[in-house]
């Protein structure tokens, strides 16, 4: 069989073939998305019963509060709190943002977006998406046992997570789950890069790609080689817990033999520091096309953006020693880290800077997807800049467990990530379902979506440097925290106001995909690219012919463009 022919499927004909065990990547993509969602709720619900006990100490928590905890008349107990803040981050690192930006846009939009029918291995595809509800049901399985869920904090450091730490079957639940996920990650992943190196159209050259399979490609190959290592760290750690090893336990903690608990923070952050970028990665992709789609203009400085993107992923494999300052390594590796660190700032502010090349006078279009584009360019700031306190070694010691390092991440991260992924899912919105969102109800969701989380972030920051420790049940029984309690209050209700902005998404959303009549054009943002090419919503087998690609992504203006239009398609040759 040549290279690029490629055969077209029969249609699914049965519920099941259909929607449950479908080898389209279309459907493989949605079911990630609406898997990404629920978990985000779940997350996001956890998130608030964290901030409300941290500045209503005492109180119950509103609604579902003496449902959730009778025995204390519906105030979050401390064991409660760990396991919330435990779960929280995992389920919004792993279950939520993984899901939706490499899991449904990876899958819906890689195939579409470089010419090809369908993925290279898609039964490869269909098991990854299965193997991922599995995690995902082992790891809510322990909110059910007997002493409750995981709460050795998100990345379960031993000793918190050895059977000292956390007794319960829970926790051994957690580090299944992350291992079960890793499998279903890592396939994705061998299919994301297989596809994108071979099933590529005629004509596509590695700089024809839009810089969202950039993106995700980037992520797949960080994937490839570092989930494997957190693999087998929560292996061992399941030894641990389960057959009586010792390869994170030392001193008395250890019935036979000696291991090591820093071991596992070494291994952790091997994987744990590149996972920053593997999240953040496409939506970087995304938003750069984004920006040049609205702005009408060319990218600005494609090439360069897409080798800054390779270039961070390099970097971003030899960094992690800045996430372990205070575990007395050497001052040479700390000098080392921290110089590697701020190499990273180089490549960063390259394609920040093309972002602003980009919209420098272009003719914004200021629709949703723009919007939320926007967003992610002044959140990433804001997150890049206050990354140089944490990379610094002097600073760090200070700030280091503080609500900084959490504002920090939470802006360079969440909301990169959670802007960016909201900007995708207006953007390709009619390609995948065939509709559109409401405009108006999209744009007050962007705005007061960005006003709670500045609000929340920020104020986060603020506390942190002013010396308050994350993870304290109740910090404000240490007297210099008292005057804190104002802007924790303020924190909480910014995310309250914030996560009842997402009503309007989950309504705007669900109407469009289940009761909106009105079907959306094959290519209603005017943009070039391969997925605009196909009827909304795209049919089961992609492309009637393969595509033969002629010219970049981003080609807007050409002057022998007839009519009105103003951009140009991959498929066309223009002088």
């Amino acid at each position: 069989m040549a290279f690029y022919e490629q055969h077209i499927h029969d249609a699914p004909k049965t519920f099941l073939s259909k929607y449950i065990f479908s080898y389209d990547h279309k459907v493989i993509g949605k079911q990630f998305l609406w898997y990404g969602i629920l978990f985000l709720g779940i997350g996001g619900m956890m998130a608030l019963m964290i901030r409300w006990t941290l500045a209503f100490p005492g109180q119950p928590f509103p609604v579902i509060g003496n449902f959730l905890f009778p025995s204390t008349g519906g105030v979050v107990p401390p064991d409660t709190y760990a396991m919330l803040f435990t779960m929280h981050g995992t389920i919004m690192i792993f279950y939520a943002i993984t899901p939706i930006l490499i899991g449904a846009f990876g899958n819906y939009l890689i195939p579409l977006m470089i010419g090809a029918r369908d993925m290279a291995f898609p039964l490869l595809n269909l098991l990854s998406f299965h193997v991922a509800v599995l995690s995902g049901v082992l790891l809510l399985a322990g909110l059910f046992t007997p002493l409750g869920a995981a709460a050795g904090g998100w990345t379960s450091y031993p000793t918190l997570s050895t059977l000292i730490g956390s007794p319960g079957v829970g926790q051994t639940l957690w580090t299944l789950a992350i291992f079960v996920l890793g499998i279903s990650s890592t396939m994705g992943a061998i299919n994301y890069i297989t596809t994108i190196i071979t099933l590529r159209a005629p004509g596509m050259g590695y700089f024809d790609m839009p810089l969202s399979v950039w993106g995700l490609g980037l992520t797949a190959i960080l994937n490839a080689i570092f989930l494997p290592v957190l693999g087998a760290g929560c292996l061992l750690l399941v030894f641990d817990r389960v057959f009586g090893t010792a390869f994170f336990l030392a001193g008395a903690a250890a019935t036979s033999g000696t291991g090591d608990p820093i071991l596992f923070q070494h291994v952790f952050w091997i994987f744990g520091h590149p996972e920053v970028y593997i999240l953040i990665l496409p939506a970087w992709g995304i938003v750069s096309d984004l920006l040049s789609f609205f702005a009408r203009k060319p990218a600005f400085g494609a090439k360069a953006t897409a080798l800054s993107m390779t270039t961070i992923t390099i970097l971003s494999t030899v960094v992690y020693g800045h996430h372990m300052y205070t575990t007395q390594m050497s001052p040479l590796l700390t000098q080392s880290f921290m110089t590697l660190t701020m190499t990273i700032s180089i490549p960063s502010a390259i394609f920040f800077a093309n972002w602003l090349g980009t919209i420098w006078k272009g003719s914004i279009r200021f629709h949703s997807p723009m919007l939320f584009s926007l967003g992610v360019v002044f959140v990433f700031g804001l997150g890049g800049l206050t990354g140089l306190y944490l990379a610094t070694v002097t600073t760090d010691l200070y700030l280091h467990d503080t609500y900084f390092v959490v504002g920090h991440f939470h802006y360079t991260m969440a909301a990169s990530v959670l802007l960016g992924g909201f900007a995708a899912t207006y953007f390709w919105m009619p390609k995948m379902f065939g509709t559109m969102m409401n405009e108006f109800w999209a744009k007050v969701h962007f705005w007061i979506t960005m006003i709670g989380l500045n609000g929340i972030f920020m104020g986060m920051m603020v506390v942190g440097y002013a010396g308050m420790h994350r993870r304290l049940y109740n910090p404000f029984v240490y007297e210099f925290m008292e005057r804190m309690m104002p802007i924790n209050t303020f924190i909480t209700w910014s995310a309250i106001i914030m996560g009842l902005s997402q009503i309007i998404f989950v309504i705007n959303f669900v109407h469009a995909v289940f009761f909106k009549k009105e079907k959306a054009g094959d290519n209603p943002w005017e943009v070039g690219t391969l997925e605009w090419t196909i009827p909304s919503p795209s049919p089961h087998y992609n492309f009637k012919e393969i595509p033969i690609v002629k010219c970049g992504p981003h080609e807007f203006g050409n002057p022998n463009l007839t009519g009105e239009r103003d951009f140009q398609y991959q498929t066309e040759e223009l002088a």
